[in-house]
């Protein structure tokens, strides 16, 4: 292909051998990103037809990295990770030890250096945040305890593995040096990332919120997208040039600025869409490592690395969660979402990789396990209330008693807020007002959701829950509540009222949703969308103007009645190109 065009062919191949590959794996209700691993791999050095140009997919696979670490950072909630503390902290630190010494056993009996086995153990201890959302959401136990729990799991791994990012460049170059070069590597890094952490929460906070505050209010969603990808990729670049750090980190810490600003939901549904297509690429850049012709020689420790990967990892997991004494289908729960590997062990391995630590049968080992892993999670997880009464029936009867016990006490409930009535207003204007103060004023609290920032930091500082952000994106929909909510009042003038019901109703079909229409044109859209009942402003000024005119000819209040519902027939009834 000509050179100067290997940037839009790369980017146009990746592409569409990921949609396709992508669509298939989908179809067969298997996790998209095995297409893109798959997609990788057809368009790779090691088979034959398109090829596409491998140091661009890296530049590319780079994006994706510091999009998806800016993500992790966004959605990092310190008081989700407190409440389930007691067993996500020990049963994290436990599983990732036993993965780790397995995995390096595993790469120590291939042949391995003891440095890139344990480098290669540890890229298997840790899972996929993107499958594991992805199966407990699908399964419908994201927002219960266990969805909880193995959430807060995954992320004290995603922190570690960014502490293993960030010791690992220095480690590896001080292990020429013996016991005083690593140590003085470490104490450097150490001291590199206390400097890059106190820069950005000290300046950072300062100055990136004023920064996206100051852009929200021009009403730009293009200037606000621009803003957050810059800050992205501006402190991922700083953190890499200033203090010697990755890019991967410096980003996670922009992404913990801002999620903790009034921005993050509007930052992770606005800007963040470019997140997933470069999310695509890294896995595609990964799948073009995959040389089929080793397989053969590699598939004795890709079966191993299996091993660990779908019964030491769960086991251990479950273990833990035994062992602290809660339900024997949490522990079940959270075991089996953790069964599975993904990005973050291939941004390991490719650090791994540029270091000269891992050998090229590694990475060609994880792409397989990955592979593999990822089409067999939803399977084993859809298996875990059948397993969870056979082990209690045969093996763990004593703590599963104790478990249910310790649930009885309340460790397991269910947060007050998920067993409340859920009402989410949409938009804050005169009608949303009046509406949010007649619903506290009956004793149900709802939540806001509203594209005004001043607006919504007034109604938090008055105690309302208020989310920033447009409601036609799934994350401010999902930060609302949307899947547990009871109904949704669409009263905004700004957002289009079809594209949220259908969004609202996409996540929660049994949602009972009652719209606000300015025009009469509007009440067909609305309906169509999923809307159960539409109030429109026209029809009741024509309601109202009908009425009096007929009190004044004298008409009784049968008549009266008998003539609104000719009103509304003629309204609403009537095809809308004859209104």
């Amino acid at each position: 292909m000509p050179h100067d065009l290997d940037l839009i062919f790369t980017l146009t191949g990746g592409l569409t051998a990921a949609l396709a590959l992508g669509f298939i794996t989908q179809r067969l209700r298997l996790s998209p990103i095995i297409g893109y691993l798959l997609a990788g791999i057809l368009v790779g050095p090691f088979t034959p037809g398109f090829v596409a140009h491998k140091a661009i997919a890296d530049q590319f696979a780079e994006i994706g990295v510091i999009l998806l670490m800016f993500g992790v950072g966004l959605q990092f909630h310190v008081r989700e990770l407190l409440a389930v503390r007691k067993v996500a902290v020990p049963g994290a630190l436990l599983q990732i030890s036993v993965a780790t010494a397995l995995g390096a056993l595993v790469g120590h009996a291939a042949g391995w250096s003891w440095a890139a086995s344990v480098v290669f153990g540890i890229a298997i201890s840790v899972a996929s945040t993107v499958v594991l959302t992805r199966v407990l959401s699908d399964s419908h136990v994201l927002h219960t305890p266990a969805g909880h729990l193995a959430v807060g799991w995954l992320v004290l791994e995603d922190v570690f593995t960014v502490l293993v990012l960030v010791l690992l460049p220095g480690l590896v170059g001080g292990a020429s040096g013996g016991g005083a070069g690593i140590a003085m590597s470490v104490g450097l890094a150490v001291l590199k990332l206390a400097g890059l952490v106190a820069f950005t929460f000290i300046v950072g906070q300062r100055v990136i919120p004023v920064l996206l505050g100051y852009v929200a209010r021009t009403g730009s969603r293009e200037l606000f997208t621009l803003t957050v990808l810059v800050v992205a990729l501006g402190v991922a670049v700083g953190s890499a040039m200033l203090f010697g750090s990755s890019m991967a980190l410096g980003a996670f810490l922009g992404g913990l600025v801002v999620g903790q600003s009034d921005f993050s939901s509007r930052a992770a549904s606005e800007a963040l869409p470019m997140r997933d297509a470069f999310a695509v690429l890294f896995f595609v850049s990964v799948g073009m490592l995959l040389d089929p012709s080793q397989l053969a020689a590699s598939w004795p420790v890709a079966a191993a690395t299996l091993a660990v990967v779908l019964l030491g990892k769960p086991l251990a997991a479950l273990v833990v969660v035994v062992l602290l004494r809660r339900p024997m289908k949490t522990a079940f729960a959270v075991a089996l979402s953790l069964a599975q590997i993904g990005e973050f062990s291939f941004i390991l391995a490719t650090l791994g990789r540029q270091l000269g630590v891992m050998p090229d049968e590694a990475t060609q080992v994880l792409v397989v396990a990955s592979i593999v892993s990822i089409t067999l999670n939803p399977l084993l997880f859809s298996a875990r209330d059948r397993l969870a009464r056979w082990t209690s029936a045969f093996f763990l009867r004593r703590s599963s008693a104790a478990a249910a016990a310790g649930g009885a006490r309340g460790e397991e409930a269910a947060p007050v807020d998920e067993l409340a009535h859920r009402t989410i207003v949409v938009g804050y204007g005169p009608v949303g007002r009046t509406l949010t103060r007649l619903l506290r004023e009956n004793g149900i609290e709802p939540t806001v959701v509203e594209l005004n920032l001043d607006t919504v930091k007034t109604l938090q500082a008055q105690g309302i829950r208020a989310i920033y952000g447009d409601a036609t994106q799934r994350e401010i929909l999902d930060r609302a509540g949307i899947s547990k909510a009871d109904s949704l009042l669409f009263t905004s003038a700004g957002a289009p009222g079809d594209g949220v019901i259908e969004q609202a109703k996409g996540i929660n079909p049994g949602l009972f949703v009652l719209a606000r229409a300015f025009y009469l044109r509007e009440v067909a859209s609305l309906k169509k969308a999923g809307a159960d009942v539409v109030v429109t402003g026209e029809a009741e000024v024509a309601f109202s103007m009908t009425e009096r005119l007929l009190v004044r000819l004298g008409a009784t209040a049968e008549q009266v009645e008998r003539e609104r519902e000719r009103v509304r027939s003629e309204l609403f009834d009537r095809p809308a190109e004859a209104r």
